[in-house]
C-alpha cells in the first residue's frame, strides 16, 4: 500500500485483495485497506474473519497474477432442489454426502491452501480436496449441520463461485479406465525391469559360470515373474486373438498371443527340465513395450462425443423458475418442464427453447447460429437454449427442454456424425492381415522342415522365428510417430485428436478437396470492435464509463474506447438498442440511428454521411449524443483476423476449392468473400447449423471437405466433414467435435499442421517400411537356423528402439 493515497498525482493504488488498479471512485483516502469492488471487499474480510491471512503469502510467493475475485453473491437455492441432490450429491452414510463442484477464479497454490481450509470456514464441512489442473473441488458434509447451499455460498463469498461438475459419470468411468491401464503397464514394467536384471545374471554366469544352485533359483524366479506379467498385464493380447479367432479376421494380437504363448510354454518348459534357455526376459520386455503402444494409440483415438456432455456446456446450470404467484426459485435446468415459466435476466444464458411471455430484448444467437448481430424479440417470439439474453428481462414459457431442444438436437448430431464416420484404417491395419498369415505359414513351414532335419532343434527355431518376427516394431511404428508428432504440434499450440487425422490430412492436403470456412470468429476476430470513431476525443472516456453498465456486444466494443475511464456516471438506463445515463452531469444517449431520433434528437448531413459510410461498409453506426446533439459517431464491427487473406489465397494455389458459410447477413458474408479474393458463389450467407451440414454433404460429392469453424452452429459440420477443425476462441461443443484446435488465432496454424502430417506420414511409412525389411530379413535367418532363441530375445527390442529413434528425429517446421 502506498504511503499516499492522492490520486491527483497519477499514483495507482492496488487492490488490498487482488492487487488490480482501483478507480478513482472507489478510492477511500482515510483507509489502510483499499478494494476495486464490493466482491473483493467480501472475499478479503472473510479470509480476515477466519484467520486465514497465510492466503496472501502463499499467493505472493507463488509468483501468480492476481486476479479479480469473482463474487456473485448468489442464493445458490438450486443445490437444495431434490433433482439437483439427485443429480449431482452423493450419500456417503451416517448423514455425510459429498459432491464434486467446478470453481471459477482458481489461478495458483494459494487458491488450494484457502478451498481446502474451508472446515474452518463452514462448520460442518468435513473435507474439500481441490485439483488446480481441473478446478475441480470434492466436498464432504455433514448434511444434519450445513446444507449444501450455505457451504456454496460460503465458496462464492471467498471468490470461488461453484458449479456441479457435470458430465461426472463419463468423466469417472474414462478414468478409471485409464487407472486400470496404466496400472496394468507399472505391473508389466515392474515385471521387465526385474527380469532383465535376472538375465543379465544368467547371461553372466553363461559367460563366466555360476552355481547350480543359483543358476536353478534366477530361472525359476524369471518363470514366476514372467508368468505373472503374461497372466495379467499380457492377458489383453490372448483376449484380443481369440476375439479374433472367433471373428475370423486376422490382427496383429495374433501373432503377438502366439509368440508370447509359445515362449512362455518353451520356457516353463525349459525350467521345469533345467534344459534350454528362458526367454520371460523378452516376452516381459514385449509385453510392456506393446502395453505402451497400444495405451498411446488408445488415448489418441477416445472420442468425447457424448450429446449429453456438449449440451452442458452450452446450457446453464440453473435457472429463475416462475410459481404460480410470479415468484422466482433457483432450481436446475434438468428441474425444467414444458410450460414452466422462468425468467431470464440480462447477460444469462437461456436455459431451454421456448416462447416470449413477457418483456422485449435482443438476444445473442452467435454461438448457436453464427449470426454476430443482436436479434430482437419481444412477446410472442421464440427463443432457443443457449442464446444470451442483452438488455432487458424476459419471461418465456419453456417449450422444449434438455436433449429436446434445438442445441440438444444439434449435440445428438454431433454424436451420430462421430459414431458413423468409420475411422481411417491406418497402414499398419492395412498389411496386419497378410503379415499374420505370413508369420504363421513361416512358422509352420519352420516346424515342418526343421522336424525333417533335425527334430531336436525344431522347436527352438520355430520359437526363435516367433519370437524375432513378433510384431513389436511394426505395432510401434505408427502409435509413436504419431505421438511424437501430436507433441510437436502441441508446443505450437496446435491440438490433434488422433493419429487418423495426421494421415488425412497429409492426403487431403495435396488440393484435392474442399475448405469449408465459417466467418464469425474463424476469418474475423469474432468479437464487435470499433472499428471507426468520429468526433471530439474528450468523449471516449465519458462513453466508454457509461457503456460499462452495458450487456450488450456493441457496448462492451465501446467500453473498450478507454479502459482506463473512471468518470462519474448515474442514472443509467438500458433500453436494448441504446443505453441512457447521465455523466459528469451532462445527459448522454448512446445508440442506434433509430434509437436515437426516437427521443427526438435531430442530426446533419455531415453525421448522416457518417452513419452511410459505415453501413456501406457493413458497419453498425451508434450515434453518441449529448443535450440532444449528436457529437459522435462509432463505426463497430467484426474485423478480418490479420493474416487471413494471405492464407486463403495460398490455399487456393494449392489447388484447394475455398468456400465461406456463415449465419450472418448475406450482404456481410459476401463483403468479407470480396476482402478475401473468392468467388461470389463462394461466399454463402445465412447458413443455419442444418445448412452447414447440407453444405458439407454437397461438397463432399466431389472431393474430400475440411470444415474449419468455431462455433456451437459450426459443431454437426466439423463432425460431418471428413476432417474438423476448430480454431482459437471457440465454444467448446465445436472444439469437442473436432479433430484439430487451433488454439493460436488465424488460419497459419492450420497450414503449418498440413506440412508436419505429410513428413508424419513419410516417416510412418518410413518405419514401417524398415519394420516389414527387418522382420523378412529375421524370419528368413531363424528359418534357415541361423538365430537361435537367444539372438533372437537380444534383436527384437533393438528393432523397437530404431523406431523410436525414427520417430524422435521428427521435426515441426514453422516456415
Amino acid at each position: 500500500m502506498p504511503d499516499s493515497l492522492s490520486i491527483t498525482d497519477g499514483t495507482t493504488i492496488a487492490c488490498t485483495h487482488c492487487g488490480l488498479p482501483v478507480p478513482r471512485g472507489l478510492v477511500e483516502p482515510d483507509a489502510d485497506e483499499q478494494f476495486c469492488c464490493n466482491g473483493c471487499r467480501t472475499v478479503y474480510h472473510m479470509i480476515r474473519e477466519h484467520g486465514l491471512d497465510a492466503f496472501y503469502r502463499i499467493r505472493d510467493e507463488s509468483d501468480d497474477t492476481p486476479t479479480r475475485a469473482p463474487t456473485t453473491h448468489r442464493r445458490y437455492d438450486e443445490f437444495a432442489d431434490p433433482t439437483f441432490r439427485e443429480l449431482y450429491c452423493r450419500p456417503a452414510g451416517q448423514g455425510v454426502s459429498s459432491i464434486d463442484l467446478s470453481l471459477e477464479g482458481v489461478h495458483c497454490a494459494a487458491c488450494v491452501w484457502l478451498i481446502e481450509k474451508l472446515p474452518r470456514v463452514v462448520p460442518g464441512v468435513i473435507e474439500a480436496r481441490l485439483s488446480m489442473g481441473t478446478s475441480q473441488a470434492r466436498l464432504r458434509w455433514d448434511e444434519r449441520v450445513v446444507d449444501l447451499p450455505t457451504v456454496a455460498r460460503a465458496l462464492d463469498r471467498l471468490g470461488y463461485p461453484p458449479h456441479p461438475a457435470r458430465g461426472r459419470d463419463g468423466q469417472d468411468a474414462r478414468r478409471r479406465e485409464d487407472r486400470r491401464f496404466l496400472i496394468r503397464i507399472a505391473v508389466a514394467g515392474a515385471c521387465a525391469g526385474n527380469l532383465m536384471l535376472l538375465a543379465f545374471a544368467l547371461y553372466a554366469g553363461w559367460f563366466g559360470g555360476m552355481e547350480a544352485q543359483y543358476e536353478t533359483l534366477f530361472r525359476w524366479l524369471s518363470m514366476g515373474i514372467g508368468l505373472v506379467s503374461l497372466a495379467w498385464p499380457g492377458s489383453i493380447f490372448f483376449r484380443g486373438a481369440i476375439a479374433a479367432l472367433r471373428t475370423r479376421t486376422a490382427h496383429l494380437d495374433l501373432p503377438i498371443a502366439l509368440a508370447l504363448g509359445v515362449g512362455g510354454a518353451v520356457g516353463v518348459y525349459h525350467v521345469v527340465t533345467g534344459t534350454g534357455e528362458v526367454y520371460f526376459d523378452t516376452l516381459g520386455v514385449l509385453v510392456f513395450l506393446l502395453l505402451v503402444g497400444r495405451f498411446i494409440q488408445h488415448r489418441q483415438q477416445r472420442r468425447a462425443g457424448d450429446a449429453i456432455e456438449l449440451l452442458f456446456s452450452l446450457t446453464p446450470g440453473s435457472c429463475h423458475r416462475l410459481d404460480e404467484g410470479g415468484a422466482a426459485t433457483d432450481v436446475p435446468v434438468e428441474a425444467l418442464r414444458v410450460g414452466d415459466r422462468v425468467r431470464v435476466d440480462p447477460g444469462e444464458a437461456i436455459p431451454a427453447d421456448g416462447v416470449v411471455l413477457g418483456g422485449a430484448s435482443e438476444i445473442n444467437q452467435a454461438l448457436l447460429t453464427g449470426e454476430s448481430r443482436p436479434v430482437a424479440v419481444e412477446a410472442g417470439g421464440s427463443v432457443t437454449a443457449g442464446a444470451t439474453n442483452l438488455a432487458s428481462p424476459l419471461v418465456l414459457r419453456v417449450e422444449a427442454s434438455g436433449s429436446d431442444t434445438r442445441v440438444g438436437r444439434l449435440m445428438a448430431m454431433v454424436a451420430e456424425f462421430a459414431a458413423e464416420r468409420s475411422p481411417i484404417v491406418q497402414l499398419t491395419d492395412r498389411i496386419a492381415g497378410w503379415f499374420v498369415i505370413a508369420v504363421i505359414a513361416f512358422a509352420s513351414i519352420t516346424a515342418g522342415l526343421w522336424l525333417v532335419l533335425d527334430p531336436a532343434r525344431a522347436l527352438d527355431h520355430t520359437v526363435a522365428l516367433l519370437i524375432v518376427a513378433c510384431p513389436c516394431a511394426l505395432g510401434l511404428a505408427t502409435p509413436l510417430t504419431i505421438a511424437v508428432a501430436i507433441g510437436r504440434a502441441a508446443r505450437h499450440d496446435i491440438m490433434v485428436k488422433g493419429g487418423d487425422v495426421l494421415e488425412r490430412l497429409a492426403r487431403y492436403a495435396r488440393g484435392r478437396g474442399t475448405i469449408l470456412l465459417d466467418k464469425t470468429g474463424t476469418l474475423t476476430v469474432g468479437q464487435t470492435r470499433v472499428v471507426h470513431w468520429h468526433g471530439p476525443d474528450d468523449l471516449r472516456a465519458a462513453v466508454a464509463s457509461i457503456e460499462r453498465h452495458a450487456t450488450h456486444p456493441v457496448g462492451r466494443a465501446l467500453a473498450a474506447l478507454d479502459e482506463h475511464a473512471h468518470e462519474t456516471v448515474t442514472d443509467v438506463t438500458q433500453h436494448g438498442p441504446g443505453i441512457t445515463a447521465t455523466c459528469n452531469q451532462q445527459p448522454f444517449a448512446i445508440g442506434t440511428p433509430a434509437f436515437i431520433a426516437s427521443r427526438g434528437v435531430v442530426w446533419g448531413q455531415d453525421i448522416q454521411r457518417r452513419i452511410d459510410e459505415a453501413r456501406t461498409g457493413h458497419l453498425s453506426p451508434v450515434l453518441v449524443a449529448v443535450e440532444n446533439r449528436v457529437e459522435a459517431v462509432a463505426s463497430c464491427g467484426d474485423a478480418i483476423r490479420p493474416g487471413a487473406k494471405e492464407v486463403v489465397e495460398r490455399l487456393i494455389r494449392d489447388g484447394w476449392r475455398v468456400a465461406l458459410l456463415s449465419g450472418d447477413d448475406r450482404a456481410v458474408v459476401e463483403h468479407v468473400g470480396d476482402r478475401l479474393g473468392l468467388k461470389p458463389e463462394d461466399a454463402r450467407g445465412g447458413i443455419d447449423p442444418e445448412g452447414k451440414v447440407a453444405a458439407v454433404h454437397e461438397a463432399k460429392q466431389t472431393g474430400p471437405v475440411v470444415m474449419i469453424g468455431d462455433g456451437v452452429n459450426d459443431a454437426a459440420a466439423l463432425a460431418a466433414a471428413d476432417l474438423g477443425v476448430a480454431v482459437h476462441g471457440g465454444a467448446e461443443a465445436s472444439l469437442i467435435a473436432a479433430d484439430v484446435y487451433l488454439a493460436r488465432p488465424g488460419l497459419e496454424p492450420f497450414d503449418q499442421l498440413a506440412r508436419l502430417s505429410r513428413r508424419t506420414l513419410g516417416a510412418i511409412r518410413r518405419a514401417l517400411g524398415f519394420s516389414l525389411c527387418y522382420n523378412a530379413i529375421a524370419i528368413g535367418l531363424a528359418m534357415a537356423g541361423l538365430i537361435n532363441p537367444l539372438v533372437a530375445a537380444i534383436i527384437m527390442p533393438i528393432s523397437s528402439f530404431i523406431v523410436l529413434g525414427a520417430a524422435l528425429s521428427l521435426r515441426f517446421d514453422t516456415r
